[in-house]
């Protein structure tokens, strides 16, 4: 497949003319409106290959292709600004190329501005080695940008992501707004499971909504410095559980316990990762010791990947406290390599 080929879609009605590549496996197909579609290699085919005589490539570096045919121009994007768009809000979202098979399918990210104004930003992640950029780019107002296209080997190296970003208008005033650098953590269990998936305001399809900033506001992951430690055990509070009373599941039906801290409590300030870590495991304990009669029961605590701590802390309090316990990982379909399951013997 090449630059100026005829393409039409295999699952879905349309096609177009190769306009440019993004990427190994994202074609770029010019629709007969003059619109861009970013699409997956293999979700094409070519109908008409180019002619050589209609295509003709310009000498400039990284030039875009142009066709000689009678194509009409392209129009001019029109910003219509919103009154909510005053205010920055920001989020991307992942959205399963094949919803009905979750362990298999690839995926697609997506970064929404639901502002107006333009944004400046670098869409990173990071790993042992670094931060490494996956998209810097701008983002027009009051868009959707197609950043990347990946499967579930490439997961494990997105669980923590960086966002930059600065924003402003074209030839008009406005309110200067802050630049923003957001680290968020993604939550990899979330893709094997067909709930986290929802309907949104931005996409036909259920998306797995991450916001970055709500109206000017940055989102803030759990971020614990030694500073902050310091400052947290001052202004110590005692934290509002969210009520989570256990409910006895008939026999044979499995518990499913989500230990993070955000789905147990609904404020974490003044927590150091020390009480945090005591919190899940008090947490861990009441479910163990409620169904500890109960032969048979099968529960899943799902702790996720991130660091190992609170899994290294969960399989420890199983050696010591309740060994008769059988313990093994949850359902890597459903749950990745995110939960363990306890069957209580």
């Amino acid at each position: 497949m090449k630059t100026g080929d005829k393409v039409r879609f295999l699952n879905t009605t349309g096609g177009g003319v190769v306009s440019g590549f993004r990427g190994k496996d994202i074609v770029l197909v010019e629709d007969e409106d003059g619109f861009e579609i970013p699409i997956l290699m293999r979700e094409c085919i070519v109908i008409e290959p180019a002619n050589d005589a209609q295509v003709r490539q310009s000498t400039k570096p990284n030039a875009e292709v142009t066709r000689t045919a009678t194509t009409q121009p392209k129009e001019e994007y029109k910003i219509e600004e919103t009154k909510e768009g005053e205010q920055i809000t920001i989020c991307l979202a992942y959205l399963p190329n094949d919803i009905k098979n979750l362990s298999t399918t690839d995926y697609e990210c997506y970064l929404v501005n639901d502002s107006n104004y333009y944004l400046s930003f670098n869409y990173m992640s990071r790993s042992d080695a670094g931060w490494t950029s996956r998209k810097a780019a701008v983002i027009e107002p009051n868009t959707k940008l197609f950043l990347e296209a990946f499967d579930k080997a490439e997961l494990n190296d997105m669980e923590h992501i960086c966002f930059q970003f600065f924003a402003y208008k074209e030839d008009k005033p406005f309110a200067l707004k802050n630049p923003g650098s957001i680290e968020l953590r993604i939550d990899t269990v979330k893709f094997y499971k067909l709930h986290s998936f929802k309907d949104n305001d931005y996409f036909d399809e259920n998306a797995l909504i991450y916001p970055i900033v709500k109206r000017d506001l940055p989102e803030k992951e759990l971020i614990i410095s030694t500073e902050d430690l310091e400052r947290a055990m001052l202004e110590k509070e005692t934290p509002r559980p969210r009520v989570q009373p256990i409910v006895k599941n008939e026999k044979n039906t499995i518990i499913e316990i989500d230990l993070h801290i955000d789905e147990l409590l609904d404020n974490t300030n003044g927590l150091s990762s020390g009480d945090i870590l005591e919190y899940q495991l008090k947490k861990f304990n009441e479910v163990m010791n409620e169904n500890k009669h109960n032969k048979g029961q099968k529960i899943v605590f799902i702790h996720g990947k991130g660091d190992g701590i609170l899994k290294n802390a969960v399989l420890k309090e199983l050696k010591n406290k309740y060994k008769t316990a059988y313990t093994q990982d949850a359902s890597f379909r459903e749950y990745g390599y995110g939960a363990t399951m306890v069957t209580i013997k």
